[in-house]
Protein backbone atom coordinates (compact mmCIF):
# COMPACT_ATOMS: atom_id res chain seq x y z
CA UNK A 1 0.00 0.00 0.00
CA UNK A 2 1.20 3.52 -0.74
CA UNK A 3 -0.13 5.37 2.33
CA UNK A 4 -2.69 8.14 2.73
CA UNK A 5 -4.30 9.56 -0.42
CA UNK A 6 -6.20 12.84 -0.83
CA UNK A 7 -8.69 12.97 -3.70
CA UNK A 8 -9.81 16.48 -4.70
CA UNK A 9 -13.33 16.73 -6.06
CA UNK A 10 -12.27 19.00 -8.93
CA UNK A 11 -9.74 16.42 -10.12
CA UNK A 12 -12.10 13.42 -10.15
CA UNK A 13 -13.01 11.97 -13.54
CA UNK A 14 -16.68 10.99 -13.86
CA UNK A 15 -17.60 8.37 -16.47
CA UNK A 16 -21.04 7.51 -17.89
CA UNK A 17 -22.83 4.98 -15.68
CA UNK A 18 -25.21 3.59 -18.31
CA UNK A 19 -28.33 5.69 -17.84
CA UNK A 20 -30.78 5.29 -20.74
CA UNK A 21 -32.51 8.55 -19.79
CA UNK A 22 -31.24 11.35 -17.60
CA UNK A 23 -27.68 11.29 -16.33
CA UNK A 24 -25.76 8.71 -14.35
CA UNK A 25 -22.02 9.05 -13.82
CA UNK A 26 -19.39 7.54 -11.57
CA UNK A 27 -15.92 8.46 -10.33
CA UNK A 28 -14.19 5.27 -9.23
CA UNK A 29 -11.65 6.49 -6.69
CA UNK A 30 -10.40 3.55 -4.65
CA UNK A 31 -9.90 0.29 -6.49
CA UNK A 32 -7.68 -2.79 -6.35
CA UNK A 33 -4.68 -0.67 -7.30
CA UNK A 34 -4.90 1.11 -3.92
CA UNK A 35 -6.68 -1.31 -1.58
CA UNK A 36 -6.82 -5.06 -1.20
CA UNK A 37 -10.20 -4.92 0.54
CA UNK A 38 -12.35 -1.79 -0.02
CA UNK A 39 -13.54 0.04 -3.13
CA UNK A 40 -15.05 3.54 -3.06
CA UNK A 41 -16.04 6.51 -5.16
CA UNK A 42 -18.67 9.08 -5.98
CA UNK A 43 -21.72 8.64 -8.21
CA UNK A 44 -24.19 11.17 -9.60
CA UNK A 45 -27.79 10.48 -10.59
CA UNK A 46 -30.19 12.93 -12.23
CA UNK A 47 -33.47 11.89 -13.82
CA UNK A 48 -32.31 8.32 -14.36
CA UNK A 49 -33.11 4.79 -13.25
CA UNK A 50 -30.24 2.33 -13.51
CA UNK A 51 -30.95 -1.37 -13.00
CA UNK A 52 -28.23 -3.51 -11.47
CA UNK A 53 -27.62 -6.46 -9.16
CA UNK A 54 -24.85 -5.67 -6.68
CA UNK A 55 -22.14 -8.33 -6.69
CA UNK A 56 -20.63 -6.98 -3.47
CA UNK A 57 -21.72 -5.45 -0.16
CA UNK A 58 -22.33 -1.73 -0.66
CA UNK A 59 -22.81 1.28 1.58
CA UNK A 60 -24.14 4.55 0.15
CA UNK A 61 -23.94 7.94 1.85
CA UNK A 62 -26.06 10.64 0.21
CA UNK A 63 -24.08 13.89 -0.09
CA UNK A 64 -26.61 16.06 -1.95
CA UNK A 65 -29.91 15.93 -3.78
CA UNK A 66 -32.60 13.26 -3.62
CA UNK A 67 -31.43 9.66 -4.03
CA UNK A 68 -33.79 6.72 -4.38
CA UNK A 69 -33.09 3.01 -4.24
CA UNK A 70 -35.70 0.55 -5.49
CA UNK A 71 -35.46 -3.05 -4.33
CA UNK A 72 -38.44 -5.05 -5.55
CA UNK A 73 -41.51 -3.28 -4.18
CA UNK A 74 -39.50 -1.45 -1.51
CA UNK A 75 -38.44 2.16 -2.13
CA UNK A 76 -35.79 3.90 -0.04
CA UNK A 77 -35.89 7.70 -0.42
CA UNK A 78 -32.77 9.34 0.95
CA UNK A 79 -31.39 12.86 1.26
CA UNK A 80 -28.10 14.42 2.42
CA UNK A 81 -26.65 12.59 5.41
CA UNK A 82 -28.68 9.40 4.98
CA UNK A 83 -26.86 6.06 4.75
CA UNK A 84 -28.08 2.94 2.94
CA UNK A 85 -26.60 -0.55 3.34
CA UNK A 86 -27.07 -3.07 0.49
CA UNK A 87 -26.06 -6.73 0.86
CA UNK A 88 -24.39 -8.68 -1.94
CA UNK A 89 -26.65 -10.15 -4.68
CA UNK A 90 -29.42 -7.55 -4.25
CA UNK A 91 -31.23 -6.67 -7.52
CA UNK A 92 -32.07 -2.96 -7.50
CA UNK A 93 -32.50 0.34 -9.31
CA UNK A 94 -30.43 3.43 -8.53
CA UNK A 95 -32.37 6.66 -9.09
CA UNK A 96 -31.90 10.30 -8.22
CA UNK A 97 -32.67 13.93 -8.77
CA UNK A 98 -29.52 16.05 -8.78
CA UNK A 99 -28.01 13.58 -6.32
CA UNK A 100 -24.41 12.84 -5.49
CA UNK A 101 -23.55 9.87 -3.32
CA UNK A 102 -20.38 8.42 -1.88
CA UNK A 103 -20.25 4.65 -2.07
CA UNK A 104 -18.05 1.95 -0.57
CA UNK A 105 -17.96 -1.66 -1.76
CA UNK A 106 -16.49 -4.88 -0.39
CA UNK A 107 -14.71 -6.76 -1.74
CA UNK A 108 -12.79 -4.36 -3.95
CA UNK A 109 -11.95 -7.14 -6.43
CA UNK A 110 -15.58 -8.12 -7.08
CA UNK A 111 -15.11 -7.73 -10.85
CA UNK A 112 -12.26 -10.24 -10.90
CA UNK A 113 -14.17 -12.65 -8.64
CA UNK A 114 -17.12 -12.58 -11.07
CA UNK A 115 -15.09 -12.57 -14.29
CA UNK A 116 -16.13 -9.01 -15.28
CA UNK A 117 -13.68 -6.74 -17.08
Amino acid sequence: MTGVKHFKRGEMKFDDFGAKTGTGSIARIIGPDLSKTLGAGLAQFDGCSIEWTVLYDEMIVVLEGAFRLRVGKDVYDATAGDVIWIPENTPLRYEGEKSTVCYAVFPVDWRQRHGIK
